[in-house]
């Protein structure tokens, strides 16, 4: 079916967990996802009759059978990836998949587990064992958790919960079977409906983001550009800035990190020529907060952060710079500690060097694997002509800033580009991993 989430449901036993998804399914309660695949590890499990039932493309694969853990995830991949799926419903699957191949689904294997975590779960902690030790500790509520799975068993970031109580006389049976009734069969495939929905969203946004090595590639001359956005897992936000040049005084140039971000530098002393608009300091940090532009007025937002004030205030105080005809435009960006991003551009209107036009564009809730750039020139010409309109939207898919500047690096045209400079920020923590690549050396 068109335009639903495909998802595969790997299963151990008879497949109650896995009837309820059918029925939910069936039902309408997840109408963003459809059941393409059912995997079994254990032969003649009765889950695999009940995807059969449902015309589902059921499998037995078996880690003995296979010759181990490797072969057994080598298989499940593949028949996954024939399958197009693209989120794992682990609903009673009793195998412990390796970092390995849970690294490969950041986020697209949930989990239903019988209990409320941090209660009752890990190693060992499965089928009647978990109400056991529930009855024996003598807890009044338990209930069913769903949750992502990474590599730590039940470790993954808890998605939802439901809880029911604990009666006078249950038994790990009657437990387990008022568990699945009133927490289990509901809460799976609610949470299945949910991260399926996200899971179609994240599409429907990539289909209009663009790639950033075609837009380079394209583009002979874009001049200097900033792209502020957020990593693909969310966790960090992306800062680059690279320069490029047609003038021997422009492309004369490397970045070299400092304690608080990057500056220029000539690489040539003697072939410096005019410095006073390509010698600046593009990136500081300042209380958390990353600034990064293409001129002087990276210290201008500074010092006006410095004294309380936000970034407009201290660009209203700036122009374009004063180089006729082409009357270059300020491009500056702010990544403030919380991942969230700024960015503006002070641009002559038509040429005219009497006016300047300001413009700013402010990202409260990024989006992970997504970015914004801007740069300075839309293209080459004499004069050249300043960027027009929003900034364009990007895929931002590398998981390093090392692959993002290999990425952005090799897609810059090779006669005219100068220096890069990417980071990743972890928001958590405020660390920031960085690069830079100079042409010269």
């Amino acid at each position: 079916m068109l335009n639903k989430t495909k998802i595969a449901v790997l299963v151990s036993g008879g497949g109650t967990n896995l009837q309820a998804l059918i029925n939910a399914q069936a039902g309408g309660i997840i109408k963003s996802g459809e059941i393409v695949l059912v995997v079994s590890n254990v032969p003649g499990a009765y889950a695999l009759e009940r995807a059969r039932m449902a015309d589902i493309d059921a499998v037995t694969l078996s880690r003995k059978a296979l010759g181990g853990q490797a072969k057994f995830e080598e298989a499940l991949q593949s028949e996954l990836l024939s399958h197009g799926v693209e989120l794992i419903v682990l609903a009673g699957f009793l195998s412990i998949l390796s970092a390995d191949f849970t690294s490969k689904w950041p986020d697209r294997i949930i989990n239903i587990h019988p209990a409320l975590i941090p209660s009752f779960c890990g190693k060992g902690f499965y089928g009647l064992h978990v109400h056991e030790a529930a009855l024996a500790y003598g807890v009044k509520v338990t209930g069913a958790t769903v949750h992502f799975v990474n590599e730590v068993p039940d470790g993954g970031k808890i998605i939802a919960q439901k809880p029911v109580y604990v009666r006078d006389g249950d038994t790990p049976e009657t437990l387990q079977r008022r568990v699945m009734e009133e927490a289990e069969w509901v809460l799976l495939p609610e949470a299945t409906e949910k991260i399926s929905r996200e899971i179609l969203i994240k599409k429907e946004r990539a289909k209009h983001m663009l790639d950033i090595g075609t837009l380079l590639r394209e583009n002979t001359y874009p001049g200097r550009g900033i792209i502020l956005g957020r990593s693909k897992d969310g966790k960090k936000a992306v800062v680059a800035y690279f320069i490029m040049g047609r003038s021997v005084n422009s492309r004369n140039r490397v970045f070299e990190a400092t304690e608080d971000g990057i500056r220029t530098r000539a690489f040539d002393e003697s072939k410096m020529e005019d410095p006073s608009l390509i010698i600046y300091h593009p990136v500081r940090v300042f209380e958390g907060s990353t600034i990064v532009t293409n001129g002087d007025q990276t210290d201008t937002i500074r010092d006006s952060m410095r004294a309380g004030h936000c970034y407009r205030h201290a660009l209203h105080t700036r122009t374009f710079e004063p180089d006729g005809p082409n009357w270059t435009p300020r491009i500056s960006g702010v990544v403030t500690p919380d991942g969230k991003y700024s960015l503006s551009i002070l641009k002559s209107m038509d040429g005219d060097p009497e006016c300047c036009c300001r413009y700013f564009f402010e990202y409260d809730n990024p989006i992970p694997g997504c970015g914004h750039f801007i740069h300075t020139y839309k293209r080459d010409g004499d004069p050249i002509p300043s960027f027009e309109g929003e900034p364009e939207r990007i895929a931002i898919e590398a998981d390093t800033p090392k692959e993002f500047a290999a990425l952005l690096w090799d897609s810059l045209n090779a006669d005219n580009k100068v220096s890069l400079y990417v980071s990743y920020i972890d928001i958590a923590s405020g660390k920031a991993d960085s690069v830079i690549i100079n042409k010269n050396k």
